[in-house]
């Protein structure tokens, strides 16, 4: 009880200290906190993009590994009126991948056509892609509106498609889309659904005026009977044609620990039955895996550079201290005289330093936490503020505070009393 009440008249002493030179304890403050803002922003915005690309990753499938052909360098020498480039993933890698790898749950073939989609006026080129119902499972996709396509669909050679969000939002702007048809080609096509779209990372690019997430899902059977796996292109005299039987090969795994196990064995099969280097192997877990201890490093960096804020802050107290220390020389010489002992003076200054430091402590932390909101507010950046981004930020200004008022705090102590008190 009796240490209680001396801590509380400590502490009522220390800031009517602080209150008589007010401009001076605010600024000081304000370095405080705006370090600790700065702290829980850097992080929260670090942790936002971190859990986006995270999230992109995830709707690949961390149980995927996703074979993607590469077109090779073109002959630009060559003088050939027809130019026939057949390249990347073929029928026979998709059967060597279903017959002979262990722990595979399913395999889904995209095939890939450059085709406009159409209806009335409007016009845009997505990404179309020619798939079996599997792929809805394997990949997650999440479907918006109406259904996905079914084992009937591509048994019947069905022409039904399914569109992306995007796409359905720039050709159904103030309708609903299922139930319609759009001209996909030359050939039309009935919406049986929407899916919700996703953003392509790393490799997984869209060409040049393609929607972002633009996709359209046809049957794969009806796909190759109607655009074949031929595609021509005539330019300057010449016909350049491309033949690409598959565009891509997602492999679900049985189980996430042999998704290391099944990407090796496709990167070696490909590798053998390929004379270039036409595909290339995707596997979201070891991206996601990546993308996490970038997030670390990134956090670290962040942290580290709002970490100088609250340095620059704990220097502004210990030089505000020093000069409240040299200022009430005659006062620290009077108690001592009284027969106030060193550890009282010294648990004096450092209340006051804790006071400076907790209250820049408190007004950066909600500080911090408003401007995430700011940020998502005006700009499309995701911000997240962990529960543990305050609780660490505040915890850090007031041990700034401690250690950066513990040599002032030791000088005033160290005084010789009588020395003291002939201070002026």
């Amino acid at each position: 009880m009796r240490s209680s009440s001396r801590f509380v008249r400590a502490l009522r002493l220390g800031v009517s200290s602080l209150l008589l030179h007010k401009l001076r304890s605010l600024l000081t403050t304000l370095g405080v906190l705006f370090g600790v803002a700065s702290v829980i922003a850097m992080l929260a915005v670090a942790e936002g993009a971190s859990e986006e690309a995270q999230d992109q990753i995830r709707q690949l499938g961390s149980q995927n590994v996703i074979l993607r052909s590469i077109k090779p360098p073109e002959d630009l020498v060559s003088n050939q009126e027809t130019r026939v480039l057949a390249y990347g993933l073929t029928l026979e890698d998709l059967a060597r991948i279903e017959q002979t790898f262990p722990g595979i749950d399913t395999v889904v073939p995209v095939l890939e056509t450059p085709q406009e989609v159409r209806y009335g006026t409007l016009v845009c080129s997505p990404r179309i892609q020619c798939v079996p119902p599997t792929y809805q499972r394997v990949t997650g996709r999440v479907l918006y509106d109406g259904r996905f396509l079914h084992q009937a669909d591509e048994e019947a050679y069905a022409q039904v498609c399914v569109l992306g969000y995007e796409v359905a939002r720039y050709l159904f702007p103030f309708e609903r889309a299922v139930g319609k048809r759009v001209k996909i080609g030359a050939d039309y096509f009935d919406i049986v659904g929407v899916m919700i779209g996703r953003v392509p990372i790393g490799e997984m690019t869209v060409s040049p005026g393609q929607e972002v997430s633009g996709d359209v899902f046809l049957p794969l059977r009806t796909g190759q009977k109607i655009f074949g796996e031929r595609q021509v292109k005539i330019r300057s005299g010449t016909m350049d044609v491309t033949e690409v039987q598959l565009h891509e090969i997602i492999v679900g795994v049985d189980d996430a620990l042999n998704v290391p196990f099944v990407a090796d064995a496709c990167r070696a099969m490909l590798a053998k039955d390929h004379t270039t280097k036409d595909y290339e192997v995707i596997v979201p877990l070891e991206l996601l895996l990546r993308e996490r201890e970038t997030k670390r490093i990134f956090s670290i960096v962040l942290g580290s550079i709002a970490g100088i804020s609250l340095l620059v802050g704990g220097i502004g107290i210990m030089n505000v201290m020093l000069a409240t220390v040299t200022e009430r020389t005659r006062e620290i010489g009077v108690r001592r005289a009284l027969g106030a002992k060193r550890r009282h003076i010294v648990s004096q200054f450092l209340i006051e330093t804790m006071v400076l430091s907790g209250c820049g402590g408190v007004a950066g932390v909600a500080l911090g936490l408003a401007i995430p909101i700011g940020v998502e507010r005006f700009s499309d950046m995701r911000t997240i503020v962990t529960p543990q981004a305050p609780i660490l930020a505040f915890g850090i200004s007031v041990a700034t505070g401690v250690i950066f008022g513990l040599y002032p705090a030791w000088r005033a102590a160290t005084m010789d009393p009588v020395e003291a008190l002939r201070h002026e």
